[in-house]
């Protein structure tokens, strides 16, 4: 049983924002923003999603990117915070698990995903 207030106050989190359909295994591009001192800008940040946990604005998600020299690089991202001005899906994976944690021992071509096709 959950307090009616915080549920209240959830519901607004959640109507203020537009979350696009994806789960894991998909490719996503977040527009974060960065604060530096008095100054703030948009950075992107696009990977594959490995992992999505959570409900209502308790949602987050594991974003897992190739960095330089192959160094493997993951945030985890609250999906209804304040810092994330916008979400993309990039490209569908056919995948079939729900958390792809497996993706962290792969390098190289054995670590991609296949695209979903559409029928």
């Amino acid at each position: 049983m959950r307090n009616k207030y915080i549920e209240n106050f959830e519901k607004a989190q959640i109507a203020g924002k537009t979350i696009p359909e994806f789960r894991a295994g998909d490719t996503v591009s977040l527009a974060v923003t960065i604060k530096e001192g008095e100054k703030s800008r948009v950075q992107n940040y696009e990977g594959v999603c490995i992992s999505k946990r959570g409900q209502g604005t308790a949602q987050t998600i594991t974003v897992r990117k190739i960095g330089a020299n192959s160094i493997g690089i993951e945030r985890i991202f609250p999906l209804y915070s304040d810092s994330i001005e916008e979400i993309k899906v990039i490209r569908r994976g056919r995948v079939r698990r729900a958390k792809l944690y497996y993706l962290r021992d792969l390098a190289g071509k054995k670590a991609r995903i296949k695209e979903l096709r559409r029928k």
